[in-house]
């Protein structure tokens, strides 16, 4: 496990970096809201457009759609959230401090102000957000954003089915926000009110589901590995039973050690045909499958395997994250590096063009250096400060390859390649660097 980063250290490297700000900041912030910077949108962005082509457009057996963010309330009423989506919430009668009650000892002092004895009693707390549609804030126009996208994929299973032509097994994926209003937030992305999930309901015959559990499960595994995430900084936690959401016949919690201690990362879900039997009886609509070769009609179970994006990002920065001594000189002196050693798919920047001074001669080679090789990846461009301290820069940063033009490229057409882990050079001609990036930066 990565044991020298601190949610600390990683919030200040995330804010000073651009990875992640604190929202609405020059208003004095929003509770547990955070904005992406210009690093984090790329690193959340390349995350997301790996998990879609991995998933969703490398499979034949998977098709993705973009659902609306407030559906029909009647969906949420089907399902059983507006009845059961609940928290149980309790409050310190001295400064009114809320808690969710299954979190904190009732019989210990509020964390708040210190008082023993003074929370109410447990009372159901729903977590979806409310808003209200048409010009009348009234029972008749109340609605709600959506607490979780699976619904979407349950309710759109018979359009996609007939649009698509898919036949069962086949899944169906989306990407999107959901809101939750939770009790208590915190740790950063970890948990917020509003947050990005990728996830797909995979339908299949109800005889089938363990080796389609097994397989998914395999499947997300390997993705935790793409991430760059280790095995032991991992836990794979089997639900029993009477711990399980009320929907699922097996679940498969997976755990990550955060400096917050273990918590949950993703889920891996057998939801049998509970949601598409709820939705045909409520919506009255025929929602099952006729298989074309056998002629059975059945609804399909399902498997789910739901995927936070923020919590990827992360896990992801977690994992990345090393301190380490790096030497500063030829007589062997060495100071303290951060480095993010993220997945070069996933780096914000693949390279960086630093010209060792800004005099007009290096610019003028650099720049349309820079230009160039930012056609086929993301290439930063920095002059300022000293080559060393752009090296940190760019290490903290996670980008994998930095291109330093010097005097000697005037003449001998070449730049230094320095590669981040292993702060190894290389001269290589300017000429070959779409090849050389090209062998070390493929996929």
């Amino acid at each position: 496990m990565n044991t020298n980063v601190t949610m600390e250290k990683l919030v200040a490297l995330a804010k000073s970096r651009g990875f992640v700000f604190p929202g609405s900041d020059i208003y004095g912030g929003l509770a547990n809201s955070w904005d992406y910077g210009p690093l984090g949108v790329e690193l959340k962005k390349n995350i997301v457009d790996a998990w879609w082509k991995r998933f969703v457009s490398s499979r034949r057996d998977m098709v993705g759609i973009d659902a609306a963010l407030v559906m029909n309330p009647k969906v949420w009423e089907a399902s059983g959230h507006v009845a059961t989506f609940t928290d149980p919430l309790v409050e310190c009668k001295t400064c009114h401090e809320r808690y969710r009650a299954d979190q904190i000892d009732l019989n210990a002092a509020c964390q708040k102000c210190g008082n023993k004895g003074t929370f109410t009693d447990p009372a159901a707390f729903n977590m979806m957000l409310k808003t209200w549609l048409g010009p009348k804030e009234d029972a008749s126009a109340v609605a709600y954003f959506r607490p979780e996208t699976a619904q979407a994929m349950f309710v759109d299973f018979p359009q996609v089915l007939q649009s698509s032509r898919k036949r069962v097994p086949f899944g169906i994926a989306q990407v999107g926000k959901a809101f939750r209003n939770e009790i208590t937030p915190g740790n950063f992305i970890f948990r917020t009110r509003e947050f990005n999930l990728m996830e797909f309901e995979y339908f299949i015959h109800p005889s089938e589901w363990e080796k389609w559990f097994e397989y998914w499960l395999e499947e997300m595994k390997a993705w935790l590995r793409f991430l760059g995430v280790k095995d032991d900084e991992l836990v794979f936690h089997e639900i029993e039973d009477g711990e399980r959401a009320h929907y699922s016949k097996r679940t498969v919690d997976i755990e990550y050690y955060y400096p917050f201690g273990l918590k949950e990362l993703y889920g891996l879900a057998y939801r049998t045909d509970f949601d598409l039997k709820l939705h045909m009886e409520s919506s009255g609509k025929d929602l099952r499958y006729t298989d074309p070769q056998t002629n059975e009609k059945y609804l399909p179970h399902v498997i789910e395997p739901a995927f936070g994006v923020d919590r990827s990002v992360l896990v992801t920065l977690l994992s990345a994250y090393h301190e380490e001594e790096a030497p500063t000189s030829e007589e062997g002196e060495t100071d303290k590096r951060v480095v993010l050693k993220l997945p070069k798919a996933l780096a914000p920047f693949k390279i960086a063009v630093l010209p060792l001074s800004k005099k007009d001669e290096l610019a003028v080679v650099a720049g349309p250096l820079a230009d160039r090789l930012r056609q086929r990846w993301a290439t930063d461009y920095d002059e300022t400060q000293s080559i060393g301290k752009r090296y940190r820069r760019q290490d903290e940063i996670g980008t994998p390859y930095c291109v330093t033009v010097d005097f000697d490229t005037l003449t001998d057409q070449a730049v230094t390649v320095r590669d981040r882990d292993t702060m190894k050079q290389d001269r290589v001609k300017i000429d070959d660097l779409e090849v050389y990036f090209s062998e070390r930066l493929a996929g």
